[in-house]
């Protein structure tokens, strides 16, 4: 076709791959958990005082992908995700010069905006270029990266620590990303509004109908009027929590229950099982439906809560770590999907942001529940019980998600 030659043979794929790298870059924010216990240990904080950014992080995170939505599915993506990286670089070089939990809470803010920028147009500029029967697992390749930059950028974060100390280590962090993802953000792009990416099942899906489940594209304002949207939000708002907890303290509950002062390998191990749960559960849900994947890793995770305090030793830790990795990361496949599944992909953007800030309040529950339990009594127990219930309710609720009326694929999936 006439229009596919002009947009290049390969740009869907160039697309995906800077998504993907952006993504893969902005994780530098996933070190959070080792420069927490430094401030804990060299700064005097307390565990709360050391929460505080990353809470404030992920809230304003949560809202900027709300405007950010409406910008990026306006003037698209490259512009917004420019402004998204010279953001992160921002907020973390400025946190090199802050020395107090409310200066860096509102630096590190900076940072989480310029995150909320990038990511909200990472998702999108990707899945639109792709047919419906590999949606998941397009968007489990995009969001993989943010998830395994933890992986490379959390022993970084520990050498820069050990040789320069926080403020320096912080410099170093914001320019390195800062640079790479604005030059990631010039090869992003929207498709023409008439693209049709062809079908491998020889169907052409149109972008009002891409999804498979949609019936419509739906607007936020129609959107948040239907009791699914609040479904969705409660569930990811759940969800979220733990694996915010888990990921904002893994260094400290290494220290705390298995006197093991080498927890930032447990950063690794979420890391790369957090990829993992995302690329496994947009795979899986294009197999067997959004909702199915979504009540065993709601299962799967209560179990693993329940038995989180009795993780004593370093290679039980190392299970824990392993399976809240798997199922957090199966989250952020889910949600997006299945805001395009019911809600249309013209106004992906918005929509998702404002689903996404159960992300942004979670991060307001999850770490300040785990540095309230320890600091009052020196254990999490509390806090993992508390997760474990939220994540029984969020399964019942997902009991009660069903497909739109009349959708023609994946009939009673969501």
């Amino acid at each position: 076709m006439q229009k596919d030659r002009k947009i290049g043979k390969y740009q869907a794929w160039i697309v995906l791959g800077a998504a993907t790298g952006i993504n893969m870059t902005m994780g530098v924010t996933y070190s959070w958990s080792i420069i927490k216990k430094a401030l804990v240990v060299d700064w005097q904080w307390t565990n709360v005082d050391a929460s505080l950014p990353f809470t404030s992080y992920i809230a304003i995170f949560a809202l900027a992908m709300v405007f950010a939505g409406r910008m990026q599915d306006k003037y698209g993506p490259r512009p917004i995700a420019s402004l998204g990286g010279a953001l992160l670089g921002t907020g973390l070089i400025s946190c090199g010069f802050s020395h107090t939990p409310l200066l860096m809470v509102l630096t590190y803010g900076i940072a989480g905006m310029g995150n909320g920028l990038c990511y909200s147009s990472t998702i999108p500029a990707s899945i639109k270029w792709f047919p419906a029967e590999i949606k998941g697992l397009i968007t489990g390749i995009v969001v993989s990266g943010i998830g395994l930059a933890a992986a490379y950028f959390s022993p970084i974060a520990n050498w820069l620590l050990g040789n320069y100390g926080i403020s320096k280590t912080f410099l170093f962090l914001g320019a390195g990303a800062s640079t790479i993802m604005i030059i990631f953000a010039q090869f992003l792009s929207n498709p023409p509004a008439d693209y049709e990416p062809k079908s491998k099942r020889g169907a052409i899906t149109g972008p009002a109908n891409m999804t498979g489940h949609a019936l419509k594209d739906i607007d936020w304002p129609e959107m948040i009027k239907t009791t699914l949207f609040y479904k969705l939000w409660i569930m990811y708002f759940f969800a979220a929590s733990t694996g915010l907890m888990i990921i904002g303290h893994i260094a400290t509950i290494a220290k705390t229950q298995a006197n093991w002062e080498n927890g930032f390998y447990l950063v690794i191990v979420f890391a790369i099982c957090n990829t993992a749960g995302r690329l496994g559960a947009g795979f899986f849900s294009d197999r067997y439906g959004r909702r199915n994947i979504m009540l065993l890793v709601f299962m799967v995770q209560v179990v693993n809560l329940i038995l989180f305090v009795h993780y004593v030793t370093p290679m039980l830790l190392i299970l824990g770590t392993f399976t809240t990795g798997l199922c957090y990361g199966a989250f952020f496949a889910l949600f997006p999907l299945a805001t395009a599944d019911f809600f249309g992909m013209k106004n992906f953007g918005v929509n998702y942001g404002l689903v996404f800030l159960a992300w942004g309040f979670a991060g307001l529950l999850g770490p300040l529940l785990a540095g309230s339990a320890v600091d009052a009594s020196g254990t999490y127990l509390i806090a993992y019980m508390v997760s474990a219930a939220l994540l029984v309710a969020a399964f019942f609720l997902a009991l009660t998600i069903k497909a739109p009326t009349g959708s023609k694929r994946e009939k009673g999936r969501a």
